[in-house]
């Protein structure tokens, strides 16, 4: 079994093969960006390097773990249980020219290093001025974990990779910056009870986050209603373990006509975000545990106020749309800015509207190493969109926000002062 890239990337709304004949072009390496601003990205990505699941799982499934092999075209493509994954670089791009990025790249050698090397991320973090920085999965396990889980009919595998993956997570990506590195999970998603164990388990060796689907239907699990996930979003509730919900981690992504070009879906990519938002609200997931605290990452801000408009226009129908009683003693509005955090990558226009949203519920991103990256022109971005703001405002988006929410701690010479590391 393998997985069509070119219908996948097409799905994504990227298109395939971005580089050039003799392979990727190289722009000029970046200086050392000015630091005006402590920085905290809470979206971020890891390129998982090859080495990734080596000795992590047990030796009878050792010969099945995840691995890297070279195919005769010269790509690198992961091998899973005798299924092919023929996408190593999930648009890690960053370092090339807009004309070459591309669902790809297909090796480890046409991706800047930092994508998949901790100590160059790290360098890569100083040079654009980010202190510290929450990294998602990549192509193979699935933004949520969900591709070692649902592409596999052993059980027994699927866990060990799940577990193998968040051992070499804490251990040799966090583990190896863990000032600079917000750890964060993927979930064991078939079996809530389990699951849960695992959330409890992994907060306890100080996992701060995880990564789950924002519309685990979509994956052919079950939905949010149904209460099957009540035993891990009560884990998370009581470890105080941050769900963030990445736009894309359903594995579907916003779409108009089957027939139109794929810069629709770019184009719509905040609108998983919003339906997120109004499932996971609805679902009354954070009315249930009213600890539980909920990120939507990549998806954007801009449309945050409109949706808390229509939430409070809907009270006035009460009586014909039952689901929000008033026994809550909350409005749908008021527990969205109580459970939910929204997280901005260039948004300038939205932020006039940051006291609706919430000023202590919008968080900052830079997306390394994709395409939409702010790197490395982080601190002049962050200057051009919130520059003009109070500096109180400023320092709660920048990284006061992100350091609560995910008890992540910024040392006070480097608050004082962003040349400090």
């Amino acid at each position: 079994m393998s997985i069509n890239i070119d219908d996948l990337a097409s799905d994504l709304g990227f298109t395939t093969g971005g580089k050039g004949a003799e392979g990727p072009t190289w722009l000029p390496e970046p200086e050392r960006q000015d630091r005006k601003y402590t920085v905290i990205s809470v979206d971020d990505h890891i390129v998982e390097p090859p080495d990734t699941f080596e000795g992590r799982l047990p030796a009878k499934l050792a010969d099945r773990a995840p691995k890297i092999v070279e195919r005769d075209d010269g790509a690198e493509v992961w091998v899973y249980d005798g299924q092919e994954f023929p996408n190593v670089g999930f648009n890690a791009v960053v370092g090339r020219p807009v004309s070459e990025y591309s669902f790809e790249p297909s090796r480890f050698d046409e991706m800047r290093r930092g994508a998949w090397d901790i100590h160059h991320r790290i360098k890569d973090m100083d040079l654009a001025g980010i202190y510290a920085s929450l990294n998602f999965p990549s192509f193979l396990p699935g933004f949520a974990g969900q591709r070692l889980q649902l592409t596999t009919s052993d059980q027994e595998l699927a866990l060990a990779s799940v577990r193998a993956w968040n051992d070499w997570h804490l251990e040799d990506w966090a583990g190896a910056y863990p000032d600079r590195i917000i750890p964060c999970q993927i979930p064991w998603l078939l079996d809530p009870e389990l699951g849960a164990e695992e959330i409890r388990r992994n907060a306890e060796r100080g996992f701060k986050a995880v990564t789950f689907s924002e519309a685990p239907q979509k994956l052919g699990l079950p939905s949010l209603h149904t209460g099957h996930w009540d035993p891990i979003m009560r884990a998370c509730a009581e470890t105080g373990t941050v769900v963030n919900l990445h736009i894309g981690s359903s594995g579907t992504s916003p779409a108009t006509a089957d027939d139109a070009p794929p810069d629709t879906v770019g184009v719509l990519f905040f609108g998983y975000a919003m339906f997120a938002a109004v499932d996971w609200l609805y679902s009354m997931l954070p009315v249930r545990y009213p600890d539980l605290k909920i990120c939507l990452s990549e998806g954007g801000i801009g449309w945050v106020a409109g949706l808390m408009d229509r939430l409070d226009h809907m009270l006035s129908y009460h009586d014909m749309y039952g689901t929000w009683t008033k026994d809550i003693g909350l409005t749908p509005a008021e527990v969205l800015k109580r459970n939910f955090w929204f997280c901005a990558v260039e948004d300038q226009s939205s932020f006039v509207l940051r006291d609706r949203i919430g000023v202590e519920n919008i968080l900052l991103e830079s997306d390394y190493p994709h395409c939409d990256s702010t790197w490395p022109n982080t601190q002049s971005v962050i200057e051009s969109e919130i520059g003009g703001l109070p500096d109180a405002d400023v320092r709660r988006f920048t990284w006061q926000n992100a350091s609560e929410l995910y008890r992540f701690p910024v040392p006070a010479e480097v608050q004082a002062d962003p040349n400090a590391f």
